[in-house]
């Protein structure tokens, strides 16, 4: 039996459809306008009549959610929690790690790698650290940071499988471009983030993408334009965003977007483990985490990853910077399966997975298919 949903404004990640329909079962079978529908015995059939499709989102920036964290939580407790996050919208996930230790670290990366063997949500996992700068470390614990090793880094990607997609680091570390050629050989995205880089050490690197722009990092000034500067001039750069209004307001937000265009941005939640929790006191990595007012804060001040949901981050992005229903789909789905070969992601076509998101015309997420499953 295959699903139909029909009468539905359709963004496809490529065209608009003012009155479409879609027809899937664990895959798209068609997709077009309703004057080109053909009813077949076998549809289960939805009017979505005033209601949008969009393609499922993809996170590839969330340490976890829902009580859990990808540092800690085993395999059972990983995929529990990426199925509360398909509520919210993502249908492709990359649990993501923080600066710890070798064999907490090691242990991420086989529970990890087993969790994915059951839920195909997970397509991939992001190493944030430990080869970071002390300089801008955040939250992530000083005493666990070093200098970029290629032993060590091909030891974590060996226990998940080959699992690894992207990973954030310091390029003014030495061992920088032995370290990058590495993750190009291997398919791995190099990010640079919680970075002291200059604008001339970033042209030396082979970075094509920066961890939540902005955040933690050598931010542009008048004579140096660090590694948001260099984000913000280099057209090959992809430039995380965590559109929550915390960790970047919303009119730099905006000056992003005019100079990056809707094509190089990639919405990410940087969610911790109290996203879905009720406010009070947390922990990540070992460190006490205070959440009030929707904001995740180490008792520092420091902000501790997000609570953010990715449904707010798709609707907050329009808000911030007027975009369009197609450009925040840009953000939010197709720019990350081009960027990480995730080719039955991001776009609502013919043979690819079943992903999408179903709003009301006010914006509000009413249900998410993941390869064609309800939620």
């Amino acid at each position: 039996m295959s699903t139909v949903l029909k009468h539905a404004t359709i963004y496809t990640g490529h065209e608009k459809i003012t009155d479409g329909y879609l027809r899937f079962d664990k895959q798209i079978q068609a997709v077009g306008k309703m004057s080109d529908y053909q009813a077949q015995s076998n549809d289960e059939i939805f009017d979505l009549e005033g209601k949008i499709i969009v393609p499922g989102f993809i996170d590839v920036h969330s340490h976890g959610g829902y009580s859990f964290d990808a540092m800690d939580a085993s395999a059972d407790e990983i995929d529990e929690m990426v199925k509360d996050m398909i509520k919210e919208g993502i249908t492709s996930y990359f649990p993501t790690t923080m600066t710890q230790s070798h064999e907490n670290i090691a242990h991420a990366m086989v529970e990890i790698k087993k969790a994915a063997k059951r839920n195909p949500v997970i397509q991939g996992i992001h190493l944030e650290g430990p080869f970071v700068a002390k300089e801008f470390k955040g939250a992530q614990p000083q005493k666990y940071i070093e200098d970029p090793d290629i032993e060590t880094f091909n030891h974590w990607n060996e226990l998940s499988g080959g699992l690894i997609k992207l990973v954030t680091y310091a390029p003014e570390h030495e061992n920088t471009h032995e370290f990058e050629l590495y993750c190009l050989e291997h398919g791995i995205v190099p990010s640079v983030g919680h970075s002291n880089a200059t604008r001339e050490q970033m042209k030396h690197s082979l970075a094509s993408h920066v961890t939540h722009l902005y955040n933690a990092q050598r931010e542009f000034k008048h004579r140096e334009p660090g590694v948001t500067g260099h984000a913000l001039l280099e057209d090959n750069i992809y430039t995380e965003i965590i559109a929550d209004g915390f960790h970047v307001v919303g009119d730099m937000i905006k000056l992003a977007y005019k100079l990056k265009g809707p094509d190089k941005i990639e919405l990410v939640t940087d969610s911790m483990r109290s996203k879905g929790m009720p406010e009070g006191v947390s922990e990540l990595g070992g460190q006490k985490v205070i959440v009030k007012d929707k904001q995740a804060r180490l008792e520092t001040g420091n902000l501790a990853g997000s609570v953010l949901r990715y449904q707010d981050a798709f609707v907050n992005i329009m808000k911030f910077t007027g975009c369009s229903i197609e450009d925040a789909v840009k953000m939010s789905s197709g720019n990350q399966a081009k960027e990480f070969k995730l080719t039955q992601k991001g776009f609502l076509e013919i043979g690819k997975d079943a992903d999408l998101n179903i709003f009301d015309s006010d914006l509000n997420l009413l249900n998410t298919y993941s390869y064609g499953k309800k939620y």
